[in-house]
């Protein structure tokens, strides 16, 4: 029998072209009314917030190859993406990141040795997110962000915070996932129940083409916009690589969710230049001729093209150097300064009363420990 021909093709939505042009395709026209509206304060954080996020990411790299942290999960390469939709957030939005979302927790207010106390090992959860831009905690098993991000869009519609038409009350939820993690089932519940409970909420897939190892190609068939319409909601592939797209279609699709149209996908094309994280080595899997394609294709060049081609002075980007050197130089000297935690943390907060089981495994520690250092006496 012969195969069926099947389409399984999406456009990629994009107003700025590799080589820095302001060229929309057709599907990105009604989008830049949105981007007209900007001033060029708000254009130009863009650029520094991307430069920053490249900075601070090199040294943090360094860190842990100084073994001052754990691992790092390096965001070089997907800082349009990042930008451009946390910038079309409101400050009442509830954002739900995975683990690569550093720049995103920074526009929202998180600082950045937050982070790295996480993954330096001196702290169990990083930050409130209640004081810091309702910037949730990060999540390392990967998409059960999706179902949080959910629930808790669930009960932002039960409590009538949804197309009140108070733009200061109506609220949404953004909730940040990769392509690997699109495999996994916590996904698609996220999706079924967002669906059909109409949720206030952006699901916003980073389609970095690779799940450690395993290529995009292997996780779906299909472009993964096209899981949107397959969950009953509107999905959009972007060039992820273009902020001025990422701002715009997440900021639209906010606003839709705010009013009480449902959720949304999106699926941002990127690329993750390093590895999946410091414990990862993608020469084993990737080919040079891929990553010199992509590297054509970086975010921050395109960029900064534009706003030259808008008249940028070379002061303006001379400046946002320093400023991202000084941003790294501060985070770095703050986070090796962090204390490390005192043993009872590990079992504090287990139980909310206290619990003979965590006091015999608080003791058995404390005595294996004291022998390493009797021994050492």
């Amino acid at each position: 029998m012969a195969a069926r021909e099947r389409d399984f093709t999406a456009p990629t939505v994009q107003l700025l072209t590799p080589s820095g042009e302001l060229r929309p395709t057709p599907e990105a026209e009604e989008y830049l009314p949105l981007i007209e509206a900007l001033p060029d304060s708000m254009l130009e954080q863009f650029h520094r917030d991307m430069a920053i996020s490249r900075r601070l990411d090199l040294a943090c790299a360094n860190l842990q190859r100084q073994g001052q942290l754990a691992l790092w999960v390096p965001s070089h390469g997907q800082e349009a993406a990042q930008v451009g939709s946390a910038h079309a957030a409101r400050a009442q939005d509830h954002i739900f990141p995975s683990y690569r979302e550093h720049v995103v927790g920074m526009i929202r207010g998180l600082d950045p040795v937050a982070i790295l106390s996480l993954l330096r090992g001196a702290t169990l959860g990083g930050w409130n997110p209640a004081e810091n831009g309702n910037f949730h905690l990060y999540t390392l098993v990967l998409a059960s962000q999706t179902l949080h991000a959910t629930g808790y869009a669930m009960g932002i519609q039960f409590d009538g915070q949804v197309g009140t038409g108070d733009p200061d009350v109506d609220t949404a939820v953004l909730v940040y996932y990769g392509d690997g993690s699109t495999s996994q089932g916590d996904a698609s519940e996220a999706l079924v129940f967002a669906s059909s409970y109409e949720t206030p909420q952006v699901f916003f897939v980073q389609n970095n083409q690779w799940a450690i190892s395993v290529p995009v190609s292997r996780q779906s068939r299909s472009p993964l916009s096209l899981r949107g319409g397959g969950f009953g909601m509107p999905g959009v592939r972007i060039d992820g690589n273009d902020v001025l797209i990422s701002y715009a279609v997440t900021r639209q699709s906010l606003e839709e969710a705010r009013g009480g149209e449902g959720p949304s996908l999106i699926e941002a094309l990127t690329y993750r230049m390093g590895a999946h994280t410091t414990a990862d080595d993608p020469t084993k899997y990737r080919t040079d001729a891929e990553v010199e394609y992509w590297a054509q294709r970086d975010p921050i060049t395109r960029y900064r093209t534009w706003l030259e081609s808008r008249g940028a002075s070379a002061s303006f980007f001379d400046e946002v150097e320093i400023e991202a050197a000084d941003v790294a130089a501060d985070v770095r000297r703050r986070a090796l300064d962090v204390p490390a935690p005192s043993r009872d943390r590990i079992f504090a907060h287990v139980y909310s009363e206290p619990h003979p089981l965590m006091a015999e495994e608080s003791a058995w520690l404390e005595a294996f420990e004291t022998g390493f250092e009797g021994g050492a006496a």
